[in-house]
C-alpha cells in the first residue's frame, strides 16, 4: 500500500474490543475473521452512489442559492446542513469527532482531493486539517491521509478504443471522492479522515470488491478507523454461490473490534441492474437491494428530499425549487424516489429488527433495509468542489467546479460523520449501533431522536414495484432522519 505523504498521519489507536462485543452479541457473527481469498469467484461490477450533479459555478468561490435555483436546485452548505439535523448545538458545545477517525473507501482517488477540500474548508469556515497542502500542522489538528491500497497509480481515462464500462476512468469517481471526504468533514470537522482508494479498474471479473474489502480489512487488522463509510453498492443477485461470505471478513472481525460500518443503500429504488451485458447491464425484473448496505453488520443509510431553507437550514422550505417538496407542503423530509430499499433475499432477519415502531411496514423472514437516512436527492444537495480533470464537461483542464449533488453516497459520510461524533461523546467505539437505534426507536421516545419521514416513495421502474414510505421504519427511510443533537448523546448509553 502506497501512502501519500501529505503531512502526519492521524495517530493510531487500540480500539475498545469489548464494547464491540457486547454490540455485536445482538445475534451470532459467521464467517471467517481475515481476509479471504477471492479464488475464482466472479464478482460483479461496482457503482458508485453518487447519483446526479450539476455544475453551478466556476473559481474558488461558492454559488449562491439565487445561482442553484436558477438549475432547478438548492444547495445546502455545511451551516445549513448542520441546522436541519440539529447539529450544531453539539458542535457548538466541542463535540466534532475529536480523535476519532472516519475511513472512507473509494476508488482511484484523485491528484487534487486534498486542495479541494482545503478550499471546501476556508469557504465554509470548516477546521483546516494537517494533510491539507497549505496548512501548517499544529497540535490537536485533525489530520487527512490518502492512502492507497495496491500502491498504483490511477487510470486517468479510458484507453482508446476501450469496450469497458468507463468506470476504469479515475475521473468517474472524483465527484464520489470529493462528496465523501467534503462531507464527512464538513459534519464531524474535528474527526480524522482515511481516504483508502483501491486503483483497480471497476470491470467485471474479480477486480473491484475483494480489493475494497481487503483494504478495510487492513483498516481493521491495524486499528485505524473507528468508522467505515462505503459510497457504493452491487445487487444481491449479482452475487453467486459464496461470494459475499467470502468478501465480508472485514465487517466480521471490525465489528468484534469496535468499528462501526455504514453503507449507501443505493440509488435506483428497488431496481438494480444485471451483472451482463457489462456495457449496458440489463435492469433486473424483481426488486432487490445492494450489498454492503444489506449485510447486518453494516448500517444501511437510505435517502430523502431534505425540504428546509437551503441558506439557512433552519425552517421547513415548501416553494423553493428542487425535488418533489412543493408536492408535500410542510414536511421537512420525503422519502427520496430513488432511495434504495426493501428485503434482502441473502440476509436473514436480525434480531434487531424483532421490534419496530408502531405503524412500521412489516419486516418479515428476511434482513430490510435501510437503516436510517439523510438527505440523498440530487435537487436538494449539496455543494462539493471538485477540480479534477474532466469533471467540467470532458475537458482535461479544470477551472475549480462547484457542483450540486446528490445520491445516497451523501447520507452515508454524513451518518459517519454523526457516528464518530457519538464515538466521541461516549467515550469509546460504539460498533455496531443497530440494536440500539432500534431499541430507541420502538421506544415512547421515538419522535424525540428520529424525524418520522411518512411520505413519498421508492418506486422508480414502471415494472418493478418499490415502497411507500410510512409511520415507523419503511423500506424507503428506514427508522428516519435523526435529531442528532437528541439522538447522538444516548446513541451510546
Amino acid at each position: 500500500m502506497t501512502r501519500i505523504a501529505l503531512a502526519q498521519s492521524p495517530a493510531r489507536r487500540l480500539l475498545i474490543a469489548a464494547t464491540a462485543a457486547a454490540a455485536g452479541a445482538a445475534f451470532a457473527l459467521s464467517g471467517a475473521g481475515s481476509a479471504g481469498s477471492a479464488g475464482s469467484a466472479g464478482y460483479p461490477v461496482v457503482q458508485p452512489n453518487a447519483q446526479d450533479s450539476v455544475q453551478v459555478a466556476t473559481g474558488v468561490l461558492p454559488p449562491t442559492q439565487a445561482a442553484c435555483n436558477a438549475v432547478g436546485r438548492r444547495c445546502f452548505t455545511p451551516t445549513s446542513m448542520q441546522n436541519s439535523y440539529d447539529i450544531s448545538p453539539l458542535l457548538n458545545a466541542g463535540n466534532d469527532g475529536h480523535g476519532k477517525t472516519i475511513a472512507i473507501i473509494d476508488s482511484f482517488g484523485y491528484d487534487t482531493v486534498a486542495s479541494d477540500l482545503e478550499n471546501f474548508s476556508k469557504q465554509f469556515g470548516l477546521p483546516l486539517m494537517c494533510g491539507m497542502p497549505n496548512v501548517t500542522c499544529a497540535p490537536g489538528m485533525p489530520t487527512f491521509e490518502w492512502d492507497q491500497w495496491d500502491g498504483k497509480r490511477p487510470i486517468k481515462q479510458p484507453p482508446s478504443g476501450s469496450h469497458g464500462t468507463g468506470q476504469q476512468d479515475s475521473n468517474a469517481w472524483a465527484e464520489e471522492v470529493a462528496l465523501d471526504t467534503q462531507w464527512a468533514h464538513a459534519t464531524a470537522p474535528g474527526a480524522n479522515i482515511i481516504l483508502m482508494s483501491t486503483s483497480v479498474a471497476e470491470t467485471q471479473g474479480v477486480q473491484g470488491l475483494p480489493q475494497m474489502m481487503n483494504a478495510e480489512q487492513y483498516l481493521v487488522d491495524n486499528h485505524l478507523a473507528d468508522v467505515v463509510s462505503q459510497s457504493f453498492s452491487t445487487a444481491e443477485p449479482d452475487f453467486h454461490g459464496n461470494a459475499i461470505q467470502n468478501l465480508r471478513h472485514a465487517f466480521i472481525s471490525g465489528t468484534t473490534a469496535g468499528v462501526t460500518f455504514l453503507s449507501s443503500s443505493g440509488d435506483s429504488g428497488t431496481e438494480n441492474n444485471a451483472k451482463t451485458p457489462i456495457k449496458n447491464p440489463a435492469a433486473l425484473d424483481t426488486p432487490s437491494v445492494g450489498w454492503p448496505a444489506s449485510d447486518p453488520l453494516v448500517t444501511a443509510v437510505g435517502g430523502t428530499y431534505l425540504c428546509t431553507d437551503g441558506a439557512t437550514g433552519t425552517t421547513v422550505d415548501s416553494t423553493s425549487p428542487g425535488g418533489l417538496c412543493s408536492k408535500y407542503p410542510g414536511q421537512r423530509d420525503v422519502g427520496w424516489t430513488d432511495s434504495g430499499g426493501g428485503y434482502s433475499s441473502l440476509f436473514a432477519r436480525p434480531s434487531y429488527q424483532d421490534t419496530l415502531p408502531a405503524g412500521s411496514t412489516p419486516i418479515g423472514a428476511m434482513r430490510g433495509v435501510p437503516d436510517i437516512a439523510y438527505q440523498a436527492s440530487a435537487g436538494t444537495g449539496v455543494l462539493i468542489y471538485d477540480t479534477a480533470p474532466g469533471d467540467n464537461g470532458g475537458s482535461d483542464v479544470n477551472d475549480g467546479s462547484w457542483y450540486v449533488i446528490g445520491g445516497t453516497s451523501s447520507s452515508c459520510p454524513q451518518w459517519a460523520g454523526l457516528v464518530a461524533i457519538a464515538d466521541q461523546m461516549a467515550g469509546h467505539d460504539l460498533g455496531l449501533i443497530q440494536p440500539k437505534l432500534y431499541s430507541l426507536a420502538s421506544g415512547p421516545d421515538y419522535g424525540t431522536y428520529f424525524f418520522d419521514v411518512t411520505t413519498g416513495n421508492n418506486t422508480v421502474s414502471s415494472t418493478v414495484p418499490g415502497y411507500p414510505a410510512t409511520a415507523g421504519w419503511d423500506p424507503v427511510t428506514g427508522l428516519g432522519t435523526p435529531d442528532a443533537a437528541k439522538l447522538l448523546p444516548v446513541l451510546g448509553e
